[in-house]
């Protein structure tokens, strides 16, 4: 690449400057690896960036992307639609919790997120409650790039450079207690710390409250997996004050908790979920926002307007695409076929005893791990993110592609990772780690 070929784009979320002198490229994929312009092979660990559990190049979903183009490549999806658009719905539908069978079509884990807020909004106006404005999210949240995302989220880079974002949000403290480390699955400690959305409504008004946003496992902030009883106290306390409770599952999704959806795997049922990324295991860009039907037969079926007036005034004009909606069955057909959401249950085990293997490493700080989920915490240097940002790089080189968040490596191995890609995982990550 030369530097006339590399002027023109710029990268999101990446150190432009930086990636110029050292570019690091893909030019193909198959299975579970990457390969670089020159051939090597590079061990996938975060399954892209969390969009392809089934593992790369699956040919039924590029067909059917390729027939749906030809025989429909667009339609709007504002008065109009097409066939493809409501079996995608219905096949959702069959994953998602009884009664979260309502599904809005958007584009990006960004705009399910801002779709789900305001239809909280539309939803209490319905009601009748319109002074329910406000949202409670938590510290070290991400829930996008949106403004309304960047409000909810509470990672300090995402808001330092634009400002807080919308206002009427507030923040409920993480669950990453200083005291607990290196524990595999969910803690013991920490449950109490639902109660702060019990303190905010007694500060607020549980009155003014819309909606509680909250990853059941926050991801890209480094996975950390909620305490036992957490998000069933949320849920109490959402129910006792009519507050909405949003599982934001952009990351969680599709089985990589071992099942469709970690609402499933924690046993409790939020009032919306969002979801993104492995919707069509990241062939097209699509996501989408599962409401339940009580929620639209109060904004829509039971609207005072007449039925020619539009009950929520909201869409993209690539919602439902039907090549993204074609991708989405398909992938939806592997993940059944398969039965991948099982052999990610089944896999997790031997993945998570590979991932805290790692703990004796004296630059490692801390492990977490939930189903095909691991975040790896490494010691800073004196400017936070720069060892983070080393690792990533030096991991690609040693033939493993991860994501980094500051200081904290995330993994998210496609479901088809084998015994024998785990172990490569593992030595690749203790090398790497060790020479840092």
């Amino acid at each position: 690449m030369t530097a006339l070929a590399m002027d023109n784009h710029w990268l999101p979320f990446t150190p432009n400057r930086d990636f110029h002198d050292e570019p690091k490229l893909f030019s193909r994929a198959q299975g579970v690896f990457y390969y670089t312009p020159d051939g090597r092979e590079v061990l996938d660990g975060s399954s892209g960036l969390f969009t392809t559990p089934a593992g790369h190049g699956r040919k039924e979903i590029a067909e059917a992307v390729y027939k749906q183009m030809l025989e429909l490549d667009f339609v709007s999806s504002f008065q109009r639609s097409h066939p493809k658009a409501f079996e995608a719905a219905e096949r959702v539908a069959r994953l998602t919790p009884d009664g979260l069978d309502r599904i809005f079509f958007c584009n990006s884990g960004s705009e399910a997120v801002d779709t789900a807020m305001k239809i909280a909004l539309a939803y209490h106006r319905a009601r009748g409650q319109s002074s329910r404005t406000l949202f409670v999210s938590r510290e070290r949240a991400y829930h996008g790039v949106g403004f309304g995302g960047v409000a909810l989220s509470g990672l300090v880079n995402n808001r330092r450079t634009f400002g807080p974002g919308l206002p009427n949000t507030v923040h409920m403290r993480h669950t990453h207690l200083k005291d607990v480390r290196f524990v595999k699955g969910e803690p013991e400690q920490g449950a109490d710390l639902a109660d702060d959305l019990e303190r905010l409504v007694q500060l607020h008004g549980a009155e003014n409250i819309a909606a509680c946003f909250v990853e059941p496992i926050a991801g890209s902030t480094g996975t950390l997996v909620p305490p036992k009883g957490y998000l069933k106290r949320l849920r109490e306390i959402c129910d006792k004050h009519g507050i909405l409770l949003v599982f934001d599952e952009v990351i969680t999704g599709f089985g990589r908790t071992g099942h469709a959806f970690a609402a499933q795997s924690f046993g409790v049922k939020p009032d919306v979920i969002t979801m993104a990324k492995a919707i069509t295991n990241g062939v097209q860009p699509m996501s989408a926002v599962a409401v339940h039907r009580r929620i639209h037969q109060t904004v829509v079926e039971e609207s005072p307007n007449p039925k020619e007036v539009i009950e929520f005034f909201h869409g993209y004009t690539w919602s439902a695409h039907p090549a993204a909606c074609a991708a989405a069955i398909a992938a939806i057909d592997i993940y059944e076929r398969e039965r991948l959401f099982e052999r990610a249950n089944q896999m997790s085990a031997y993945f998570l005893e590979g991932l805290f293997s790692l703990k004796d490493i004296p630059v490692v700080t801390d492990i977490r791990g939930y189903g095909m989920m691991g975040g790896v915490d490494v010691a800073p240097l004196a400017v936070p993110g720069a060892r983070g940002h080393a690792l990533q790089k030096k991991l690609y080189d040693n033939g493993l592609h991860i994501k980094t968040t500051g200081d904290c490596g995330v993994i998210a191995p496609p479901f088809t990772f084998a015994t024998d890609h785990v172990d490569r995982f593992v030595d690749v990550m203790r090398k790497t780690l060790t020479a840092l």
